[in-house]
């Protein structure tokens, strides 16, 4: 599974990054979630999947 954050949509909340700080970690200036992992690893692809549904913004796109 792939997984990428659309910075438009993206509100910085830091859900993600607090569930999944493998995979997801606030930008230097808190202004939005980069993505540490496109590929995500299998033990982590429930996490992500969770993350991307409580995202409030929709920003997280998974393939």
């Amino acid at each position: 599974m792939k997984v990428s954050v659309d910075p438009d949509e993206c509100t910085a909340c830091g859900l993600c990054s607090d569930d999944v700080p493998d995979v997801f970690a606030l930008d230097d200036d808190d202004e939005v979630v980069k993505v540490l992992q496109s590929d995500v690893p299998a033990d982590l692809e429930d996490e992500v999947k969770q993350a991307a549904e409580d995202c409030p913004s929709e920003a997280i796109k998974l393939e």
